[in-house]
């Protein structure tokens, strides 16, 4: 990975992503921070939201329901908590344009099994990595203490949420499936990322 030039992006290592976060993306989200945490708190919703429609599509899936349901619970925690503090600041949630981030990155999962659930998966996976990743830079950047606080707070989780899809994955697919399939999504995630939404975001 090339350097981007950000102070202590050296120690935000994300095994599986292809790039870095851009300069540009930091200096936006510092510069609007109630936009991105509002975006955050959609962004755990929908988190949430994904994990249960895959316990639903894949009901009778064994293990996964037991593997998922924590996950929600966690998720939900999280949007209770940027929810509070959103509102301890005046706002609350407000409909946001979303950035393209999500829909493309769905884009790329097959339609038939059992390819469908891997990509499920590994897509689910890659954007707990980014996330992990933007909210360590955020952690380490931000002007704010109490967001400083808030991201430092939800870094382990986000590195676990990821574990979790890669050990879905790994349980059902051989292991040289896995890591073919990820390489090729990560490249498509990483060219996602590459034109930055216009407007502040959590994965812009």
């Amino acid at each position: 990975m090339g350097s981007t030039g950000l102070p202590d992006q050296e120690n935000v290592s994300i095994k599986w992503l292809v790039s870095k976060t851009s300069q540009a993306w930091l200096d936006q989200a510092i510069a609007f921070p109630i936009e991105v945490l509002i975006d955050h708190a959609h962004c755990e919703r929908k988190a949430a939201g994904a994990a249960v429609q895959l316990m639903f599509r894949y009901l009778c899936e064994p293990g996964l329901a037991e593997a998922l349901s924590p996950l929600v619970r966690e998720e939900l925690e999280h949007f209770e908590r940027v929810l509070a503090l959103i509102k301890s600041r005046g706002r609350y949630l407000e409909p946001l344009k979303a950035p393209p981030y999500g829909a493309a990155l769905a884009k790329q999962i097959r339609r038939t099994e059992p390819e469908r659930m891997l990509d499920c998966f590994l897509v689910a996976g890659l954007i707990e990595a980014r996330s992990h990743e933007r909210m360590s830079l955020l952690a380490s950047h931000s002007n704010d203490d109490e967001l400083r606080k808030l991201y430092a707070d939800l870094l382990a989780s986000e590195a676990r949420h990821f574990s979790l899809y890669w050990m879905l994955s790994e349980q059902r697919y051989e292991r040289a499936v896995v890591v073919s399939r990820l390489e090729e999504l990560a490249v498509e995630e990483s060219t996602i990322l590459s034109q930055l939404h216009p407007e502040p975001r959590m994965h812009s």
